[in-house]
């Protein structure tokens, strides 16, 4: 069987050396305990792997609930980390289930009595870190790794006034029995303090999730004009801007190509399959569908593009930025902090599909500065984005609060 560890592209781990001297201990000498618990699987090898096998290395027993994703469980498995299976609907509005999901996570926490709680995205935080203080765990961490449709929705439907203010309520009631708050850009987190959501909960900024550096390369970069956006299939991703802006391209360029990878999403904010069907039938775009791996999809590419409305800190983005691409994306919270514009990539106003092609005309036509801020990206990416930086960031944060109880 092929190596989990390689098929989730995870390597070796650099951990503080003084981190290794001894396992993680409570006062009385028993090995700490710390739950991660996260709404989407594959994430736990392979946004949260980095952490997980540092916290390990660290000397925690390390559990992570989510629900069941056979390839993961048996990463975990292998790597000693044990798993804690949690069904959970992550897009879906589901009462009964949400509640069921709650009076799990606190039987669950019963059982463990960990020590620490790590809870990432919406659906974790806002019922694990509750469900945490009831049990009586002693740090509960918020991790907010972007706010989704329930922030980002241009239009103001009715549907989603009632999804903004019922998820302004449950951060709100959450975020207070947190002990710690992480965000993945400064914008979420001011906004949270402005919109009243933090209470007196200390919050701290890290630099996404980071991105593996040995296994993101930099890729020759193709003389071809050809874009590369890489995305879940939702509205809020700027999908609509990105099929239209690439129309309007390659009329003016016909020598353009346009490629889009990912996955359907069952989000509210769902693009409709069928428009990227009508892209692909008239020449506009290669839709490539989900893969197992983007760098293959990156290394044909020129230029990246994600014309997102809100991110944490997109980690395609920086996936991309590793290998050497430069990006086009917009000026709106998450997207805009790993781009230096005209240094690394260029930023344009969220749903302007015309700046967006006057931004790609601009990288088509203007060879140089493409090449140098592609050469940019990758020293970008390396002095703030490093996966072992992040990582080590975050073992910083989790560790401090223990050391001040």
């Amino acid at each position: 069987m092929e190596n989990l560890g390689q098929a989730f592209g995870l390597r070796p781990l650099k951990v503080k050396r003084d981190r290794l001297k001894q396992p993680a201990q409570d006062k009385i000498g028993r090995m700490k305990r710390i739950v991660v618990i996260v709404s989407e699987p594959k994430s736990l090898a392979t946004t949260r792997g980095h952490l997980l096998l540092a916290l390990r290395s660290a000397g925690y027993e390390v559990h992570a609930a989510a629900p069941v994703d056979a390839s993961t469980v048996r990463w975990l498995t292998e790597n000693g980390i044990r798993f804690q299976p949690m069904p959970m609907e992550r897009a879906a509005i589901a009462p009964f289930g949400d509640v069921r999901l709650a009076f799990r996570l606190y039987r669950m926490m019963q059982e463990l009595k960990p020590q620490v709680v790590l809870a990432c995205a919406i659906k974790p935080i806002v019922y694990g870190i509750p469900a945490a203080l009831m049990a009586g765990v002693s740090r509960r961490h918020a991790l907010v790794t972007g706010l989704g449709y329930a922030f980002t929705d241009r239009h103001k439907s009715m549907r989603w006034r009632i999804v903004n203010l019922v998820a302004r309520c449950l951060y709100a009631l959450s975020l207070r029995c947190a002990t710690t708050a992480t965000f993945q850009n400064q914008d979420d987190r001011e906004d949270f303090r402005r919109l009243g959501l933090l209470g007196r909960t200390p919050a701290n900024v890290v630099d996404g999730s980071g991105v593996d550096l040995d296994r993101f390369k930099v890729a020759r970069l193709p003389a071809e004009p050809r874009f590369l956006m890489v995305a879940r299939l939702l509205r809020d991703k700027g999908l609509a801007e990105y099929l239209g802006a690439a129309k309007l391209v390659r009329a003016a360029r016909p020598e353009a190509q346009f490629d889009l990878v990912g996955d359907k999403d069952p989000n509210p904010a769902g693009f409709p399959l069928s428009e990227v069907e009508a892209a692909v039938g008239d020449g506009t775009v290669h839709y490539r569908g989900p893969v197992a791996d983007v760098r293959e999809a990156i290394a044909q590419s020129r230029i990246f593009v994600l014309p997102s409305y809100r991110e944490g800190t997109s980690r395609s983005v920086l996936e991309a930025m590793a290998m050497g691409r430069p990006v086009i994306t917009t000026d709106a919270p998450g997207c805009r902090a790993p781009i230096v514009p005209g240094v690394n990539g260029l930023l344009v106003p969220v749903g302007a599909t015309a700046s967006l092609a006057d931004a790609m005309i601009r990288l088509i036509d203007n060879v140089e500065e493409t090449n140098a801020m592609a050469a940019n990206s990758r020293a970008i990416a390396e002095q703030r984005y490093d996966v072992h930086k992040v990582t080590d960031d975050m073992m910083e944060i989790i560790e401090t609060e223990l050391r001040s109880k």
